[in-house]
């Protein structure tokens, strides 16, 4: 018998995959949510004692477009509607080889909406996550967000552009938001911006099953090989970032052995794919820094000077100040920490309040031996951040450096 939290890992993974199939096929996307979840919740209730289903997909969306059909019928106003939609094709008849959290994921980084609204309305229909998760990783209200994205569904309904994959001269438009969102969406299941948990290997495993079916329709694409080889490359140490109880170990304290040696291999050769087509983007680069930490067999090995001078690309490429704060570290790790807090100061207008900031200048603080600002901003880092593992992180480097200064000597 399959267990409860097998069958809820199922639906966790089809649910993309549904909804995908019932807003292309119906176009409502509203409509379309709340029938899924309707399926969703029948499943939880059957598939236990009943077993699952020969095609557990088939019979959700069947269940699905059963709820949603009910829906049109007690609408008297959109009976035109399903009578359209009836002709159309039969439900679970779609080829098994769709992706239809591929066309979801295309469909939600539509030209038509704002960056932030297609990066919301992906993370919220293509990775499950909820929308008081969804609001802690923008660090805005939870009803702040639920609007944003009630507008995004809204803007896609009234637009009535089909709901399938865009054609060849449409990739452009969209291309530059479906991997913002592919990045952000393994950022924050590689290090999960709020709550208890420091991964989550739901989300950064689906970013990179999505990112190789992009790659595999743009195996030319250097931005789109750079960006699954970032994804790889930094996946790759995540079974060495967190300790026996789940907290976090920074890199330079990592045991090498127990990164993934396999996905390092498959990272360095998309690399130097991605590196030699000439115009070099920033998940190009961002993979490049990645793949020099990754080759380093000790902490002390690492090539700080080429990551300094690959910073420094990226920076000037992307304005971005988080790169430029990672600038500020890699140059204290070849000109010391006090060239690096030079760097930092001038971020505090463009990081207000960003919890990373003082985390930074902790950490420089404590090369440059002043410990008792060190950890002043070690405690200020631990008071902005949302994430668990990161706030004890910081709480016991705080904590460490004021025993250094109460130690005999």
């Amino acid at each position: 018998m399959t267990s409860t939290a097998d069958i809820e890992d199922l639906l966790h993974e089809l649910t993309p995959q549904v909804l995908g199939a019932l807003v292309r096929r119906y176009g409502d996307f509203d409509a379309a949510e709340d029938a899924v979840q309707e399926a969703l919740l029948a499943a939880s209730l059957h598939w236990p004692g009943e077993g699952l289903p020969d095609n557990p997909r088939a019979w959700l969306i069947q269940t699905a477009v059963r709820r949603l059909t009910d829906h049109y019928r007690s609408d008297q106003a959109r009976r035109r509607r399903e009578e359209s939609a009836a002709l159309r094709e039969v439900p679970g008849a779609e080829p098994a080889q769709r992706d239809d959290a591929l066309v979801l994921l295309f469909m939600c980084c539509h030209p038509a909406l704002t960056p932030a609204s297609a990066i919301a309305l992906t993370l919220r229909a293509v990775a499950g996550l909820t929308t008081a998760e969804i609001a802690a990783a923008f660090l805005v209200p939870e009803a702040t967000m639920a609007q944003r994205i009630s507008r995004a569904k809204q803007k896609i309904k009234v637009s009535r552009i089909p709901f399938l994959m865009p054609g060849p001269e449409e990739f452009g438009a969209r291309l530059g938001s479906v991997l913002r969102v592919l990045y952000l969406l393994f950022n924050e299941g590689y290090a999960s911006s709020a709550g208890a948990d420091l991964h989550r290997t739901d989300l950064s495993g689906e970013a990179i099953r999505l990112t190789r079916a992009v790659r595999a329709m743009l195996p030319e694409n250097g931005e789109v090989t750079g960006l699954l080889a970032l994804m790889l490359l930094n996946d790759a140490r995540r079974p060495a970032r967190a300790g026996e109880h789940g907290e976090l170990i920074p890199l330079a304290d990592q045991d090498r052995t127990r990164w993934n040696r396999a996905a390092i291999a498959e990272g360095m050769r998309l690399v130097a794919t991605a590196m030699s087509g000439g115009v070099v983007g920033e998940y190009q680069l961002q993979a490049a820094i990645a793949a020099l930490h990754d080759g380093a067999e000790r902490a002390e090995d690492t090539d700080w000077p080429q990551i300094l001078g690959l910073y420094g690309l990226l920076e000037r490429l992307t304005g971005n100040p988080m790169v430029a704060l990672n600038r500020a570290v890699a140059t204290a790790m070849v000109h010391g920490p006090r060239a690096g807090l030079d760097l930092v100061a001038p971020l505090e207008e463009r990081l207000p309040g960003h919890h990373r900031l003082d985390a930074v200048r902790g950490h420089l603080l404590d090369m440059l031996g002043d410990t008792e600002a060190a950890a002043a901003h070690y405690r200020a880092a631990a008071a902005k951040t949302t994430s668990e593992p990161e706030r004890h992180y910081l709480i016991n480097q705080a904590a460490r450096l004021n025993r250094s200064r109460t130690e005999p000597g």
